[in-house]
């Protein structure tokens, strides 16, 4: 059904709608994955925003049981150039327009997603919304107008666990895993380490994650502003020096703000499963996964026993840190992959060494 396309810039553009019926709103921001769409529809740091496909042809293997990567979808909308409407592959079990249909989520196809993704590096991140219901220019524009953005705003505690769980019973030594949006890929990278996981929510008073007695802690991914949580950063700060602490993507901007960073928003974001970024130590390129609209700021760290890791080669901007004296690293892409390369997995197996030399085996 004929749909439309509003940005906050004033363009209006008319598509097809498909999966859920109504209006959405959220930051207009790009991917620029060529395959693993199922994994980014699921992944909670794209909470608060529309997600434009830059590769043209969407659906075309359904989606299955097996790549899910969180409870449920949790982006504002879904913008592609061409939805596929057959499907064919052999772990497929539904079409995508089902799938969003069966999550409430509004997806849009027959838009020109090469002229928003050269407007959005132009412009930056715009806020955007999809209506499904004919609405006059002005009446679009008003109602985009009322729409809140992202900066200043808590989006973890909408994606996150409400109450601790157990992931995995079994292994030599026990993770805490702090849930900012953790993708499950995470979680089962973890098990397979010999570790038993345990997730605990991101307001979680940090007693209670010293009560459960961890060898080592893991900071995961999520959505938002990274300043917009201090409560977070206190329990780190709280728990950093007594256990050896892994970040991931939204964990870096955390842990740094505990060390005295500052955090800044990017012009649109770095999203998508073909970034470039240089392990510093190995001197080699890792090809990554990658989904935030925030970076920590180098030169705030300078002088508080951090030192840099990776580097974005596209930008020059700070992928990854380390403490000098502290059992303590964090990397701003996503080392679990799903979707993306395998290339930084190879940094759990480092968690795994620093927990089994610093942690105790219980």
């Amino acid at each position: 059904m004929e749909g439309y396309l509003a940005i906050e810039d004033g363009t209006i553009l008319r598509g097809e709608t498909f999966g859920a019926r109504g209006k959405s709103f959220g930051e207009l921001i790009f991917n620029t994955s060529m395959t693993g769409y199922q994994e980014i529809l699921y992944d909670p740091s794209y909470k608060g925003q529309i997600v434009v496909m830059t590769y043209p042809l969407i659906g075309n293997y359904g989606v299955n049981e097996e790549d899910v990567e969180s409870g449920k979808i949790h982006l504002e909308g879904f913008v592609i150039r061409e939805r596929s409407r057959i499907y064919s592959n052999w772990r497929a079990t539904k079409p995508l327009d089902l799938l969003l249909y069966e999550h409430g989520i509004i997806g849009i196809d027959g838009i020109d997603t090469r002229r928003i993704t050269l407007m959005l590096r132009e412009k930056g991140a715009l806020r955007g919304a999809i209506f499904t219901e004919k609405k006059s220019r002005p009446q679009m524009m008003k109602e985009l107008e009322k729409a809140p953005g992202i900066v200043g705003v808590d989006l973890v505690k909408e994606v996150s666990a409400k109450k601790t769980f157990t992931w995995s019973g079994q292994g030599k030594y026990k993770v805490v895993v702090l849930d900012c949006g953790v993708k499950f890929n995470t979680l089962r990278l973890l098990a397979s380490r010999n570790f038993r996981v345990t997730v605990m929510p991101p307001d979680v008073p940090w007693q209670e994650i010293v009560k459960e007695s961890p060898d080592g802690i893991l900071v995961s991914n999520g959505p938002g502003d990274p300043s917009a949580v201090p409560y977070i950063v206190g329990t780190i700060s709280n728990v950093i020096e007594r256990y050896p602490v892994f970040g991931i993507c939204f964990g870096i901007q955390l842990i740094a703000q505990v060390f005295g960073g500052k955090t800044y928003k990017l012009k649109f974001g770095h999203h998508g499963a073909n970034h470039p970024v240089m392990d510093l130590a190995a001197g080699k390129v890792l090809i990554t996964v990658q989904n935030h609209g925030f970076c920590v700021d180098i030169g705030t760290l300078e002088k508080n026993d951090i030192e840099t890791t990776h580097i974005n080669l596209n930008d020059n901007t700070l992928e990854g840190l380390a403490h000098r004296k502290l059992p303590v690293f964090a990397v701003q892409f996503h080392p679990e992959h799903a979707p993306g390369p395998t290339d930084s997995v190879y940094l759990f197996d480092k968690f795994s060494r620093m927990v089994e030399k610093h942690g105790k085996e219980n």
